[in-house]
């Protein structure tokens, strides 16, 4: 009887300590099915590169890097999502306010805008956020997941990423999204 009690208090425990905050992966995979959202995984094999040929610094953010997973939201030309648009963007902004995110940059202001936050500390980061919106196209929001990231490794990534042969491919599902 004890032992059932001592199950039953744990079960309960582990239950309460839960978190019900809502956050990003939450966010991605209660949308990633549904017919208005664009939604794709990326892994770090997007980037197809002689890594000997690579510096110290570019084979260092390129081991830091594990995946990407991007969310899209586009607007009709008629209006008929802009409520749908307003809810799922009042959502990204309440998760990006989180104590676990820290808003690296921002850009742009009213209908067209931008932000890029992190979570970590500035040379341990473990994920960054980049998040565009426009009032008339929709929201794209990217989660750039790896290892010890630090901005500067972003950096060295998109520039190796100008050089490198891009598995396309793994992009397709975005081609609808892109004028």
């Amino acid at each position: 009887m004890k032992l059932a009690h001592l199950i039953g208090f744990i079960i309960a425990a582990m239950l309460l300590s839960c978190n019900s905050e809502p956050s990003l992966q939450r966010y991605f995979v209660d949308n990633s099915e549904s017919k208005d959202f664009i939604s794709v995984d990326v892994s770090s094999n997007i980037i197809n590169v002689d890594k000997a040929k690579l510096s110290a610094e570019e084979k260092n953010a390129l081991e830091s890097f594990d995946k990407m997973n991007i969310i899209a939201f586009k607007m009709d030309s008629t209006g008929t999502k802009q409520k749908q648009f307003e809810a799922e963007t009042a959502k990204i902004k309440q998760i990006l306010k989180g104590e676990d995110y820290q808003e690296l940059m921002k850009v742009g202001s009213g209908s067209n805008s931008a932000s890029i936050s992190f979570v970590g500390d500035e040379d341990h980061i473990n994920e960054f956020v980049v998040y565009a919106k426009g009032k008339d196209t929709g929201f794209a929001l990217v989660r750039i997941l790896g290892d010890d990231m630090n901005p500067n490794n972003i950096m060295s990534i998109l520039a190796i990423m100008k050089n490198a042969n891009v598995d396309m491919a793994q992009l397709k599902p975005l081609e609808g999204l892109v004028k």
